[in-house]
Order: structure tokens, then sequence, then C-alpha cells
């Protein structure tokens, strides 16, 4: 694991205390999913203009992975390291024995240090999900990063809102699972259950299942922590300031179309066995010194 020590460090919301030297790890890859491949968090458009809110065809995704990387680079640079190395191999719709059979051997290939290795919440989604068995595939995935000497971030499953709650008991199992996966190998974990903001629907993008710029920000910082590191924003943690409930009337007519508008075609491409992901590339198959020129 990358040696790191603490330096006058305060406490970090999770009751860990960061480490506030510059991070050594020289070569990160993220596998993974959606989650990790960054949506709905576009990067700006050539000229530097805001990409659409939501878009996935103006800009490539941006993310918390890129925003991991492009504050790990800045704490190399900044220390006078040469910049970070960094790769993210992450394709949406990808299950978990996807992300096993496709992502880690290449990961593994470009020889990293760090691999964040985020998944399960796809297979979580599907009716006939055997948490045990998607556990069992996380930990042979972790063995084997860890029997290179690379460190793993994992991340937990998220606490789902409005139309998604009943995932909550398979995630809650799935979570304890993975914090005992860690423990044994030596891992470390992004809480996501733990991250207060993510119970705001303000911080998820129309689909529910995807954050937005915000979201990915605070993921970015939590990710840090969960590192052993200080975050860019000590206030990361920190909810949004809540807003008037909703009326019943409002709260179905969202719930409504939010069903219409994503859960209708997700449960097409269910019957038709297709994905979202399918026909794509990872959008940075390499390691690059962080940020690319």
């Amino acid at each position: 694991m990358a040696d790191v020590t603490t330096q006058d460090s305060t406490p970090a919301p999770d009751g860990t205390t960061p480490d506030a030297t510059p991070p050594t790890w020289a070569r990160y890859v993220a596998i993974g999913d959606s989650f990790s491949e960054g949506l709905w968090d576009p990067y700006p458009l050539d000229d530097g203009s805001p990409a659409p809110g939501g878009t996935e065809s103006a800009a490539k995704q941006r993310g918390w992975a890129d925003r991991l990387a492009d504050a790990l680079s800045a704490r190399r640079t900044a220390a006078g390291a040469a910049p970070l190395e960094y790769a993210n191999l992450a394709i949406r719709g990808r299950l978990l024995h996807h992300i096993l059979d496709e992502q880690v051997d290449v990961a593994l290939a470009a020889s990293p240090d760090l691999v964040s290795f985020v998944g399960g919440g796809n297979d979580i989604l599907r009716p006939q999900a055997d948490i045990d068995v998607l556990s069992a595939q996380l930990e042979e995935g972790v063995s084997k990063i860890r029997a290179t000497g690379a460190d793993v971030l994992l991340g937990t499953g998220f606490k789902a809102g409005a139309g998604l709650s009943w995932t909550r008991g398979r995630v809650g199992q799935y979570n304890a699972n993975l914090w005992s996966i860690a423990r044994r190998h030596g891992a470390h974990v992004l809480d996501l259950w733990g991250l207060n903001p993510l119970f705001d629907l303000r911080m998820w993008s129309d689909d529910r299942i995807h954050l937005t710029p915000e979201g990915h920000r605070r993921v970015a910082d939590a990710a840090l922590v969960g590192l052993g590191l200080e975050p860019d924003d000590t206030d990361f943690a920190v909810p949004l300031d809540p807003l008037p409930p909703l009326a019943f009337v409002e709260r179905a007519r969202r719930n409504t179309q939010w069903a219409r508008t994503h859960v209708v075609p997700w449960v097409q491409r269910r019957i038709k066995h297709t994905s979202s992901g399918d026909g794509r590339e990872p959008k940075w198959g390499k390691p690059t010194a962080w940020p690319r020129g």
C-alpha cells in the first residue's frame, strides 16, 4: 500500500484522521460501471463553454473518478513530483462479472499502484440478485488486485431515495460484506452510504441513479477521505439546506414522469437483453499524465 504519514490533520466527518501529506500513488486506474464513468457530469465544450445539463453527446463525461485524479495529480505536482498517470476503464451498464472479465486484467496490465473498483449496483437492480454471490465476485477481484501490491478503493452502495428505496436491504447487506472484504484485504472504502448530502435528490440527475456535477464533486472529496487524505472542501459532507416538502400530488406527478422517462426504457433493455454500454469503449483507455494536455 502507498506509504503515507499523517501531519497536523483534523478528524474527517467519518471519524478518521486524514493525511495532509502529498499522495504517493503514481498511476491510478478506475474500473466499474456508469458510476465511475461519470454520468451526468460533462466536461466543458471545446470552446470552454459549459456543456448542456445532462448531456452525454456534446462532451465527454467527467465524474468523481476524474475529479479524484485531478486532486491527486495536483497535490503531486505541487510537491514537485511527476503528474499522476490515470486511466478510466469504467463503462455504463456493466454488471460485476463484466467488470471482472473485461476490466481487471486490462487495469493490472498497466501496473497501477491504485485501482478504484466500484460495481455491483446494476446487479442489485436485477430481481434475482444473489448478494452473497456478488460479494464473492467482488472479493475475487479485490484479492487479484491486491496480490499485485496495488491499493484498492472500494465504494459502498448508496442509500437510494424515492422509487428505488426497495433496494436498501440488498445494498445494506452488500455494504456489510464489502466492509468485511476491505478489512480482510487492506482495501480503502469510499463510504457512499454514509455521505449525508446524497440523501438529497438535488444531488442526483433526473434518472435518480446518476449524480449531478455537484454530487460527483462531493463524492470525489469523500474518495480522498476514504484514501486517508484531506478533502479539497472540508464541507463536502454538509447537507444542502432543506427545501419545503412537496405536496403529495406534485410528488406523485414527478414519480410518474420519472418512471415513464427512465424506468420504462430500462425495463425494455432488460427484455431485449441489451445494455446502455453496448458498443462503448472506455473513455480513458490507457494511463496518461493527468490532466490531459
